[in-house]
């Protein structure tokens, strides 16, 4: 088993009120877990790694190339916020302003702003007939429909009106990355690359496909099923480092990808809606150890039997990250006040795990 742990203290103490990191609340808490075999875990204060640890057994842990799976869905989201700031794109504009050959009959009535916010009414790609193995058509290789995000299944039968309540939908995000292409003249993988990568010196960062070894997942204990991973597109076809991921998100904090007017609308959670925000969550919870609640950003995904989260407390300057290779892995929900990821949280913002 590769084992890799660093704990950082930070050199000066914050002030009462404000929320701490404590790198052995955090280590207490992962060790207290079943994650140490499976999973990779990151927390940070600033430009600082607290806590940073993978017990993976896959062949290059150090290094763990990781399905970002729907995290994907959080870059894309920037890429189009970056846009919006340029002027280029008008969140309450339709989809056919920017793409006429959209074929969908919401095409004229979702906004762009609606996209990112599964409120579109699109067909799901989770709809379609199940293979034996559980896998949605769609996602399975050797799926004999069209994939195109114009003319195929996303521009297919509707499944109501767009607005009102929300349906996580990854033809929401297929959609808004032939957008990105329709507006930049760049295929959206091109831009992570141009934006993103490049710039951060994220050189672990990709789209499918790939030839690399990529960690894979298993469910129920088992190897996960054939599943397609081209097929995810601009939803959750990216795959990269944690490392990689935690140098996105400081960029993204920091001011880097999107001034502060742009990342504000990208982060503004609807509470009516459940906290959804553009490609993300964003909402204030309760930690334990923490005085008030604490404002967090949200973002997770799952392919298979891989799943991530991906944690920022902007307030706070807090990150924490988790990747594991196993679908049961019970992460909790943070606003129910306990489990894994409450638990993170608390220990890293808080030192309220004892």
């Amino acid at each position: 088993m590769v084992v890799a742990a660093l704990a950082i203290a930070l050199s000066a103490a914050a002030g009462a009120t404000e929320p701490r990191a404590d790198a052995k609340a955090v280590e207490a808490v992962v060790s207290a877990s079943n994650i140490e075999a499976f999973g990779d875990v990151l927390t940070s204060k600033g430009d600082k790694i607290v806590f940073s640890a993978t017990h993976h057994t896959w062949p290059v842990a150090k290094q763990n190339l990781w399905r970002w799976a729907s995290v994907t869905k959080q870059v894309v989201a920037t890429l189009v916020l970056q846009e919006v700031a340029k002027g280029q794109i008008d969140l309450d504009k339709p989809v056919a302003a920017y793409l006429p050959k959209f074929k969908s009959a919401n095409a004229g009535l979702v906004t762009v702003r609606q996209l990112l916010r599964h409120q579109s009414g699109l067909p799901n790609p989770d709809d379609t007939a199940a293979t034996p193995e559980s896998v949605p058509a769609y996602d399975a290789p050797g799926y004999t429909g069209s994939r195109d995000p114009l003319t195929g299944y996303c521009a297919g039968p509707v499944k109501r009106a767009p607005g009102g309540n929300w349906e996580y939908n990854n033809c929401d995000y297929i959609v808004a990355g032939a957008l990105l292409e329709a507006v930049t003249g760049k295929p959206w993988q091109r831009l992570v690359q141009q934006r993103i990568a490049k710039p951060l010196g994220l050189t672990s960062l990709g789209a499918f496909p790939t030839g690399k070894l990529i960690v894979p997942g298993t469910i129920n204990g088992r190897p996960e099923a054939g599943i397609d991973l081209n097929a995810f597109g601009a939803s959750a076809g990216l795959y990269g480092t944690l490392a990689d991921l935690w140098k996105f998100d400081r960029a993204l904090m920091t001011g880097k990808l999107l001034p502060d007017s742009a990342r504000a609308e990208m982060w503004d959670g609807q509470p009516q809606l459940g906290a959804i925000a553009l490609g993300q969550w964003a909402f204030s919870a309760p930690l334990k150890g923490c005085a008030a609640p604490v404002r967090i950003i949200e973002r997770r995904g799952a392919i298979g039997g891989v799943e991530v989260r991906n944690f920022i407390l902007p307030d706070a300057d807090i990150v924490a990250i988790i990747f594991v290779d196993r679908a049961d892995f019970a992460f909790g929900e943070v606003w129910q006040g306990q489990g894994f990821s409450h638990d993170l949280l608390a220990a890293a913002a808080c030192s309220g795990v004892k």
